[in-house]
């Protein structure tokens, strides 16, 4: 027979191994914009007993919740000793989103998150970290924040900076047509030492027929001036002459249409308008541009000059080809600086390609304009005109295109605009 004691001493180990009572925290988690939330739970506690005497070690786990579902089974904490809280972090999209603090009641059946979330709480136990770092607790920002310059009374956008006594950034002041020198200082630029200038395009319609170009300014020595004819070097004397800043080809060397012409050369005089023009070229923009089948003039690309950028005495290039696709219609195209029409061409409908070329020769008053094009069938075209469009304060190249019949289609497949200071 066996003994009441042996049977109570059964009962006992049967009940310490038994595990803790659990509530079930079941529901559907949506974000603001009403998709449902995807991520993980990180819930983690201190240690505590149960309301059946278990021992609740301290400890951390992780729930996934996929589609807004949330399951979880935890130790009912208001029955617990000490009353305790679990910390709840939000993670989605690889980033803690925010966290909270649950009281989980005993329940038979499962509750909600609105059912165990409180606000905050002060409660020995609960976990009251805060994601938010303060500037000392980072070692050396504040030294490193407090060594940083700042913005003086003096500072403003689309300025060159200069760190004055005080080191604090202010803007330096002058013209745009200024140089500033290594001590923040500005001025004319140039002075009385040779100064160079070049990739200098000598201005004149490169038709064939016309022979006479002209500088930006006179070459001295003029044995100094070398002029490129698509990147072959012209003899002066033999192709050309010079007289002042005055370029005249020989009517075998004339330059041809799509021909380029640069030149560079050395400049003296003590004038503080003196050209000084970068080593190179600068391009503005270049790309390739939309297509269009509208049938008045839409546009196709375009490109936009900053505000300071342009001065009097720059020059504009301006490159664009046209791709027409169908046989049937025939094509339009312009070239805007600014509001001005530079050029504007109708094709026929066995162009299938066009081009052309234009040049904004920019001063006082606005610019010089000049422009070249030609197309598969589409006679040499070519003039010159004036625009008075501000460019100081920014100005847009605009390219535009129509077809005659909505089933075909004109793009603008290649463009480049390059600024020759």
């Amino acid at each position: 027979m066996i003994s009441r004691s042996f049977l109570a001493a059964v009962c006992l180990a049967t009940s310490l191994m038994a595990a803790p009572p659990l509530t079930t925290i079941q529901d559907v988690l949506y974000k603001a914009d009403g998709t449902p939330f995807n991520g993980t739970l990180t819930i983690s506690w201190t240690s505590f007993e149960a309301i059946d005497r278990s021992a609740i070690e301290q400890q951390t786990t992780t729930v996934t919740v996929v589609n807004g579902n949330l399951q979880v089974q935890l130790v009912p904490t208001t029955t617990a000793t000490p009353v305790t809280y679990y910390t709840v972090v939000y993670n989605s999209d690889g980033m803690i989103q925010f966290q909270e603090t649950w009281s989980v009641p005993s329940s038979m059946q499962p509750l909600r998150v609105r059912d165990v979330r409180v606000a905050t709480t002060n409660t020995a136990g609960a976990d009251t970290t805060s994601p938010t770092v303060e500037e000392s607790d980072i070692v050396g920002l504040i030294s490193d924040l407090g060594a940083r310059p700042l913005k003086g009374p003096a500072y403003a956008v689309g300025r060159v900076a200069l760190v004055d006594s005080t080191g604090a950034l202010v803007s330096v002041t002058g013209t745009s047509t200024d140089c500033v020198h290594v001590d923040g200082t500005s001025g004319p630029c140039g002075g009385t030492q040779p100064g160079f200038l070049d990739g200098d395009t000598p201005a004149g319609v490169v038709d064939g027929a016309n022979t006479t170009f002209t500088l930006s300014a006179v070459p001295n020595p003029a044995a100094s001036l070398a002029v490129y004819r698509n990147g072959m070097l012209q003899e002066q004397g033999l192709d050309y002459t010079l007289s002042g800043n005055q370029i005249q080809f020989v009517a075998a060397s004339a330059p041809q249409p799509g021909d380029t012409l640069v030149a560079s050369y050395r400049l003296t005089g003590s004038a503080s308008d003196t050209p000084q023009l970068f080593p190179n070229a600068q391009v503005l923009c270049s790309g390739l541009g939309a297509a269009t089948n509208s049938s008045t003039l839409a546009s196709v690309g375009t490109c936009t000059i900053p505000a300071s950028l342009l001065a009097a005495g720059d020059r504009v290039e301006i490159r664009f080809d046209l791709d027409h696709t169908g046989a049937s219609g025939g094509f339009s195209f312009a070239v805007q600086w600014g509001a001005t029409t530079v050029l504007s061409r109708n094709a026929s409908a066995v162009d299938a390609q066009a081009t052309g070329r234009a040049d904004a020769a920019l001063t006082a008053a606005g610019a010089q304009l000049s422009h070249q094009s030609w197309g598969t069938a589409l006679a040499f075209a070519a003039g010159v005109g004036t625009a008075t469009d501000a460019y100081t304060s920014g100005i847009t190249v605009g390219f535009q295109a129509a077809t005659v019949l909505p089933a075909e289609t004109v793009t603008l497949s290649n463009f480049t605009v390059v600024r020759f200071p």
